[in-house]
């Protein structure tokens, strides 16, 4: 499970650089496939909501033959704050059989404080021992890190009051 929230983390940082400059993010999905070789494809669409539906198939199918798959779409969380802009990140490691669901919140470049990032939000870790969900995490952020230019901008509009 560590390499596929280390790609977690990659792809989930490519969505924040693609956002950070006000577009909605057109869904991602990163793979890497046995070799360790990785790719993405988008999966553009007249409505978000066809192309998030083509890329959850993509990912649930493992059209690529991958050992793991992340997908990533634009959508919204609800807090105790109420309803923000959040990436929806979906990790499947199909070689082990385990997933991870989590999101990553953020403030809209449109919004009059500007863009922000907030702490990513773990919405299910599947087959992970309680004990190895801070691994998990650590991967996560170190897939994020991996990511040179996204994970500048990352670090540079973090908020942490979320």
């Amino acid at each position: 499970m560590h390499e596929t929230a280390q790609l977690a983390g990659f792809v989930a940082a490519h969505g924040i650089w693609c956002v950070s400059d006000g577009e909605t993010l057109t869904p991602l999905l990163g793979y890497e496939q046995p070799d360790g070789s990785r790719g993405m494809e988008r999966f553009v669409a007249d409505d978000l909501a066809d192309g998030a539906r083509a890329g959850q198939h993509a990912l649930r199918s493992n059209q690529h033959g991958a050992d793991r798959a992340v997908l990533v779409v634009d959508g919204y969380l609800h807090l105790d704050t109420g309803r923000t802009d959040a990436l929806i990140v979906e990790a499947v490691d199909h070689a082990g059989g385990r997933s991870l669901t989590l999101a990553v919140p953020y403030r809209p470049r449109q919004s009059p404080a500007g863009f922000a990032v907030y702490r990513p939000k773990f919405i299910e870790v599947a087959d992970v021992a309680e004990l190895d969900q801070r691994a998990v995490a650590e991967a996560f952020f170190a897939g994020v890190e991996s990511h040179e230019q996204a994970a500048a901008v990352w670090n540079d509009h973090l908020d942490q009051s979320l």
